[in-house]
């Protein structure tokens, strides 16, 4: 941002929003991070969705305090709504409701009526949908009696305060109830929570990633049932997320370029990671059986999968073609719970987890390892072999680097790092 804007966008809070001289600064210092975070978007293209990216990268990765993350969110806005005069809420229908009380829902059922409308109006994941909504019962649950229409930001403040205390929840936890009430009060009910410096907050541990070695990793991926040992081994092969895993598409598979294509990864990033030759004729041949799977749903009248986004109105045929189609469908049919279509989905993410808890039983190790404990893996392992950090960095998505140093700290943990002098007794 340029000085001269700076110097204007400072003197506007201080003069218009009656914010203090001393914390404007930190306004003005959350704003160039979201300018940061946009990159060379122009002004006139930003919208809410990039507002909505860039706090939930303060708060699932940074881990910002939730009266940081409300500040940084109020900085935005004031700068493109108030200051520039371009408000990047107006465009959306569920803006008008929320800056209009008295259209504010007067009952839960409404809330959670209006809060999938909104969340699908804003291509939200269905996880999220499930998520938000879940947390949004159980605030109303603690609420008792209280009408949505009577809520104040003293009990979403008395909420995530119990939380912490009564509940003894993870930092993460708290964090993920504070985005649906956040979501609750500003776009539903078209209120503030104000300043939530004195809620109690719970308290942030990083945790050293638990990792298998190489012998280990064999161990476990010879106890995977079959029908889910490619996609296990893909993960660790590639380092991806489960949820990446499942939800890869046909095109999304390189296998000239030995590279797979993560789209619409964390933080809506798409990224390029490894397709190891290795694993190049197992899919190939694990293609083929999709490939006839998927001709036996055309002959029967179906065969269409969910398409990202508005892509299923702009080309009502491409959910029918070849390379939309997933790479790891699920075994039998199912109705889409927002449209009500009969499709065949993804392999469900729980699906895989169980395959891979039930491999470390089998497998008899004595560690607490997940399904993700592969992709953490995968990256000690490419340490390891003297990769350079930032390439691992990019292989896993990680926006900053730090996230990707904590696998570093595992490498001085296993001993790789220091003598033990018993060695010299």
């Amino acid at each position: 941002m340029e000085e001269q804007t700076q110097t204007d966008y400072s003197r506007f809070l201080a003069e218009v929003k009656g914010i203090p001289s001393e914390k404007t600064r930190f306004f003005v210092y959350w704003l160039n991070r979201f300018l940061g975070f946009i990159g060379t978007k122009d002004w006139d293209e930003v919208r809410e969705a990039d507002l909505n990216g860039f706090v939930a990268r303060l708060v699932e990765e940074e881990h910002r305090e939730a009266w940081q993350v409300q500040q940084a969110s109020q900085s935005v806005v004031f700068f493109f709504d108030e200051f520039l005069g371009k408000p990047f809420f107006a465009s959306k229908p569920e803006a008008a409701a929320r800056s209009e009380p008295s259209r504010a829902p007067q009952t839960w059922d409404e809330v959670l009526r209006r809060l999938r409308e909104i969340l699908r109006v804003r291509h939200y994941a269905y996880r999220t949908e499930q998520t938000y909504g879940g947390w949004i019962r159980r605030f109303a649950a603690f609420c008792g009696e209280t009408r949505p229409g009577e809520l104040e930001p003293a009990a979403a403040k008395r909420y995530l305060t119990h939380l912490a205390i009564d509940g003894k929840v993870s930092a993460s936890t708290q964090n993920q109830a504070f985005n649906a009430l956040l979501f609750l009060y500003r776009d539903i009910l078209g209120r503030e929570l104000g300043d939530l410096r004195n809620t109690l907050r719970a308290k942030y541990r990083r945790k050293i990633p638990v990792v298998l070695t190489k012998p280990e990793v064999k161990r476990l991926l010879n106890h995977v049932p079959e029908r889910h040992r490619l996609a296990v081994r893909l993960i660790y092969a590639s380092g991806i997320r489960v949820s990446e895993c499942v939800r890869l598409r046909v095109q999304d598979l390189d296998f000239e370029r030995q590279c797979l294509i993560v789209r619409s990864g964390k933080g809506e990033k798409d990224r390029v990671t490894l397709l190891p030759g290795k694993l190049h004729e197992p899919l190939r041949a694990h293609l083929q059986a999709v490939k006839a799977l998927h001709e036996q749903d055309l002959a029967v009248g179906y065969g269409e999968v969910h398409l990202p986004y508005a892509l299923g109105g702009k080309y009502p045929n491409a959910g029918r073609e070849w390379r939309w189609q997933y790479v790891f469908p699920s075994e039998n049919l199912s109705v889409d719970p927002r449209t009500g279509v009969v499709r065949r989905h993804h392999v469900l993410q729980r699906t895989l987890q169980g395959a891979v808890k039930q491999a470390v039983s089998a497998a008899d190790l004595q560690k607490r390892a997940s399904v993700h404990t592969l992709r953490h893996s995968f990256a000690t392992h490419l340490l390891e072999a003297k990769y350079d950090i930032r390439r691992v960095q990019d292989l896993l998505g990680h926006k900053d680097l730090a996230t990707t140093q904590i696998y570093t700290h595992v490498l001085e943990q296993s001993g790789l790092a220091v003598r033990s002098p018993i060695e010299d007794l």
